[in-house]
């Protein structure tokens, strides 16, 4: 946004609760270029009965939002589960927005807008669900011009388009990201180019597949942007073994010379670099989990995310990955706070199961064990779990 900060529109999930989004949109921004510290500036819009941010439809879950800055205000476009679209407006970037319209002939028609303002000044509004919609948007930001709109710019068939369109542009080409199915489920982020913002797109690639982030996970939305000089891919993924309960993350992506985009893994790490390995590491920063093993709050310590139901398995099914620690000259021993009856191994880089410890407790309690050889350097560390029951609060190496 113009102040320099970044800035971060998306649905509510609430933990816990089995249906998708809520009724409330937050926003967070941050200046930090390791994406590390954010500000929360609360509840920038929201739709309950008695107070409805969308007069025409009260109490509607409000889905995936979009924003956009123009001549000192700044444009909140929102979706809702009825499939209004809608606008509201705000002199800052963090709201509150208010004085909601609807966007006259989008809505009725899809979910998940995009918005974009081209070189030239000219306003594009993007919205749909297994087929992408598209059309010049008025200067007052909420009309669409009716000749222009391009139906079927994205499709299931041609792109694997599922929903959650959204628009960038870069060395002249136009970059729709999406929410794909090609791979069977709505799990990956990719990319189509255009040299004209409606069109016709190219599809490129997948950007990012949160495929084992959680058992039952569904889908991933999101976006990309350039900030202090480096790209990111920002998606979401399920937590507490559903296909709800979704949190943020980002990973730096990178162009190749001909425009197209690598492919990157989820990470723990995300933005900020290798994690420290000699420090706790939050077992629920597992970049991938296989197996039964999920992440979801230890009832006992509020605000506190664990692994769950880790066990029960053979070592190949059942493991959490953490991507990348950094073991700095080199640990001889290791320790792991968990529960359960069982043993929990670790395995550092493509080298074998290099320790494990038998636990067996009701509570969570620290477990120390030996390496049975030294681990050193940047490397992903997998935790195996083979027992009943198992959950793990946190783990850390030794010199």
């Amino acid at each position: 946004m113009p102040d320099g900060r970044l800035y971060l529109y998306g649905s509510n999930d609430i933990s816990g609760e089995k249906s998708y989004c809520s009724r409330e949109y937050r926003v967070f921004s941050t200046d930090d270029p390791k994406l590390e510290k954010w500000v929360d500036h609360g509840v920038s819009f929201s739709n309950y009965s008695d107070a409805p941010g969308i007069p025409w439809a009260p109490d509607v879950m409000l889905y995936a939002p979009d924003a956009i800055h123009r001549d000192g205000k700044y444009y909140l476009y929102i979706c809702g589960a009825n499939h209004f679209e809608a606008v509201a407006v705000s002199d800052t970037p963090y709201g509150p927005f208010a004085d909601a319209v609807p966007i006259e002939g989008a809505t009725g028609t899809g979910i998940d807008p995009a918005v974009f303002i081209d070189d030239d000044g000219q306003a594009y509004y993007f919205w749909g669900q297994f087929s992408l919609m598209g059309a010049k948007l008025d200067a007052d930001m909420s009309t669409l011009d009716r000749d222009s709109i391009r139906s079927a710019i994205l499709t299931e068939q041609e792109h694997g388009f599922h929903e959650g369109a959204s628009i960038r542009k870069r060395g002249g080409k136009y970059y729709l990201v999406y929410t794909d199915i090609s791979r069977g489920r709505a799990t990956c982020m990719s990319y189509a180019v255009a040299d004209a913002p409606l069109g016709p797109y190219k599809k490129g690639g997948v950007i990012i597949d949160n495929t084992y982030c959680d058992p039952e996970t569904w889908n991933d939305h999101g976006s990309i942007a350039e900030f202090k000089g480096q790209w990111y891919v920002f998606y979401h993924r399920s937590s507490q073994n559903g296909r709800t309960s979704r949190r943020m993350c980002a990973e730096p992506i990178y162009f190749n010379d001909d425009g197209s985009i690598n492919e990157v893994i989820m990470t723990s790490q995300g933005a900020s670099g290798p994690i420290d390995a000699f420090s706790d590491v939050d077992a629920s920063v597992a970049c991938r989990v296989k197996g039964n093993v999920y992440i979801a709050p230890d009832e006992c310590s509020p605000g506190n995310e664990v692994l769950k139901n880790c066990g029960g398995g053979n070592w190949k099914e059942d493991w959490a990955e953490y991507r990348y620690l950094d073991l700095g000259a080199g640990a001889s021993s290791w320790r792991v706070r968990a529960s359960g009856t069982g043993k929990i191994s670790v395995m550092v880089g493509g080298f074998g199961v290099a320790g494990s410890i038998e636990i067996s407790s009701e509570g969570f309690r620290d477990y120390c064990g030996s390496l049975e050889k030294p681990v050193s350097g940047i490397a992903p560390v997998w935790i195996i779990f083979d027992g009943n029951g198992i959950s793990m609060d946190s783990f850390s190496f030794g010199a």
